[in-house]
């Protein structure tokens, strides 16, 4: 199947328009048409090589919503003009214990990425959704509820879920203080998704500027970091703590807001390791820990979740030809709050 989309030859060079073919319907995959694509800060670590050695061509991408266009003949999951959700990874090897737990995340063989990946043939280049056409294993797609925005979607399917696995997996809730550290892309969507659960939900950013965001979209405080009175007032108060943040960053002021028990959870990630301060994690039985996106029955869960609520991302969308300067205005948190490609254009 013929793709138009755009791609990144060699690393860090500046994405262009890309044809590329496809694979064929196989009886379980589904064919759509991409509506929307977003712009995560990982396309941008990968298409850099920021993250390691890479394979190219790369059409990054794994945030894409869309409509399906045809389908294999032994699908069950979707039909013809259904609005579809795809994320992070497209396979995985479907038996381990993870992947038998609905954590396909955490496949203990490795998923398979939705680009910058082989296929679990070992030879076939994932590539992502950059383009105007996508094909998938309709085991590894979501249905996006139909009185959501599909701009606003797109995102969910990284960012979102991102954010929405460890608020569950901690059980932020009504009685529950949650902070969130960032309001950027991914700390946004955790403000969002707290509030939504009940939980008592503070934002830390640097940022003075964002209080008014952080409060339309639901926190109950807002504490600008510059000032550390402001951290040492909130000591042993919360009961969980996201970090979305991927720049090195001192984690001891954070870890001293945790109450007996409590956790730092890690989602950004930093080029750096974080040192870690043993005395102020014994002296409350804090942990810290870090999760990953999340499986795909929770994907669904999630945007089940979106449309009961009307949840969507906050987004700005552009067309493919500006996507080189949405990557250098990502970089420079020059955006609000996601960028989102408007795939339609692609043709």
């Amino acid at each position: 199947m013929k793709s138009k989309g755009y791609a990144v030859l060699e690393a860090s060079k500046p994405l262009v328009p890309f044809v590329f073919e496809r694979r064929e319907l196989r009886p379980g995959d589904v064919a759509l048409s991409v509506s929307y694509a977003g712009i995560c800060h990982s396309d941008i670590h990968q298409a850099r090589e920021e993250w390691g050695p890479a394979l190219f061509p790369m059409v990054p991408g794994h945030e894409i919503a869309g409509v399906v266009t045809a389908v294999g003949s032994n699908v069950t999951k979707f039909k013809v003009g259904d609005k579809i959700g795809v994320g992070v990874f497209v396979d995985s090897c479907r038996e381990c214990s993870s992947c038998k737990a609905g954590l396909e995340q955490y496949c203990l063989q490795g998923m398979t990425g939705t680009y910058n990946n082989y296929e679990r043939d070992g030879k076939t280049l994932a590539q992502g959704g950059y383009a105007d056409s996508f094909v998938v294993d309709e085991n590894f797609a979501v249905s996006i509820p139909d009185n959501l925005d599909m701009a606003g979607v797109a995102p969910l399917l990284c960012a979102g879920i991102t954010l929405y696995s460890p608020l569950k997996n901690w059980k932020a809730g009504p009685g529950k203080k949650v902070g969130i550290i960032g309001l950027g892309g991914l700390g946004h969507m955790g403000l969002k998704f707290s509030a939504a659960l009940g939980a008592h939900t503070t934002v830390f950013s640097h940022s003075p500027n964002k209080e008014q965001d952080a409060k339309s979209m639901g926190a109950n405080e807002f504490v600008v970091t510059k000032d550390p009175k402001e951290l040492s007032k909130l000591a042993k108060d919360f009961d969980l703590i996201l970090n979305t943040v991927s720049a090195d960053m001192d984690l001891t002021p954070y870890l001293q807001l945790l109450k007996l028990d409590g956790t730092l959870v890690l989602i950004g990630l930093p080029i750096n390791p974080y040192k870690i301060n043993t005395p102020v994690l014994l002296a409350q039985r804090r942990s810290i820990s870090g999760s990953m996106i999340g499986g795909i029955a929770e994907t669904q869960e999630m945007l089940n979740f979106c449309g009961e609520h009307k949840i969507v991302s906050e987004v700005e969308i552009v067309n493919p030809d500006y996507i080189n300067q949405a990557y250098e205005r990502t970089i420079s948190s020059d955006v609000k709050y996601r960028f989102v490609i408007d795939a339609k254009k692609f043709n």
